[in-house]
């Protein structure tokens, strides 16, 4: 399968799904979401991520969530990854299949295997058989804080060598040995995206081609701004930007991920409740207003560009 790692180059924003009063998806609202981080320049947008409480949504839910980014996707020439997984290798399996309904789905967010915690050699074993069948491209979601599935730099390798892989998101909760010799020593056709909020600037100068980012919800222009600064080599600018950003992102996720994001988003006036579904209860009251504030200190970073 051939790969273009172009493609995830950027901030990519993964969606919240915006409830409405009745508790049912609001598709309106994604909808509008969608249209307006990639307004505010983000790269493309994910479906169905953690940040979408995937794991809350029923399949009818999945497939309205599906449709509605492919269809944002499809008209603004944007990439869309869509988080597709199962408890074993075959429910991945078909999970995957079920993407090749929409021609706009550009790759797959595939998380580590959880709970059953196979080895190294296993968790190679479900990529390869699952890149063997994907319709897309996979991205490898490596999150050990929510799989207890550890994975080192070579064994991140090995999968970024498989063809049909063409990623990972990482997110591994800080940045350490494993992810600095992981992006000193990279199959060239292998993204590595920042996927935790709080360490993306470190990430990106490292090297990291592109992020994935919940905060970016917030802040969307100034994450894209972020990426750029980076990437031009505009270190000042890239230093001011990232100390302002994980302040912002350390607020996001005070409490449970989305509940913040969706609290914010709501005092905005950009999705209809703050409401997120059990076992998640919204964020308190002092964590939304925190995370609005860091929000609107960004202002005084913008003046000073």
């Amino acid at each position: 399968m051939a790969q273009d790692i172009n493609r995830f180059a950027g901030v990519h924003v993964p969606l919240v799904t915006p409830f409405d009063a009745r508790g049912a998806v609001s598709a309106d609202a994604l909808e509008r979401l969608a249209h307006e981080v990639l307004d505010a320049g983000a790269a493309g947008i994910v479906a169905l991520g953690t940040t979408a409480e995937a794991a809350a949504l029923d399949a009818a839910e999945q497939e309205l969530v599906t449709g509605v980014c492919a269809r944002v996707c499809g008209e603004r020439g944007a990439p869309l990854t869509v988080g597709a997984g199962g408890g074993d290798t075959r429910a991945a399996a078909r999970a995957l299949d079920r993407l090749g309904r929409w021609a706009e789905v550009t790759a797959a967010l595939v998380t580590v295997p959880s709970f059953v915690r196979p080895s190294p050699a296993g968790v190679l074993a479900h990529f390869e058989r699952l890149a063997a069948t994907t319709p897309v491209p996979l991205i490898v979601y490596h999150i050990p804080y929510r799989t207890a599935q550890p994975l080192d730099a070579p064994t991140l390798r090995a999968l970024g060598a498989l063809p049909g892989v063409a990623g990972v998101k990482y997110a591994a909760g800080g940045i350490g040995e494993e992810a600095v010799a992981l992006l000193g020593d990279l199959p060239g056709d292998f993204a590595v995206l920042a996927g935790d909020d709080a360490y993306a600037s470190p990430m990106l100068a490292m090297g990291a081609p592109g992020a994935i980012l919940a905060s970016a919800h917030l802040a969307t222009e100034r994450f894209v701004e972020l990426e750029a600064a980076w990437r031009a080599g505009d270190v000042v600018r890239a230093r001011q930007l990232g100390h302002a950003l994980a302040r912002l992102s350390a607020a996001a996720f005070a409490e449970p991920n989305p509940t913040v994001v969706k609290g914010v988003l709501h005092a905005q006036g950009r999705i209809p409740t703050p409401d997120v579904r059990l076992p998640l209860l919204p964020a308190g009251a002092g964590a939304v207003a925190a995370a609005l504030r860091r929000s609107e200190e960004l202002a005084a970073v913008v003046g000073t560009a």
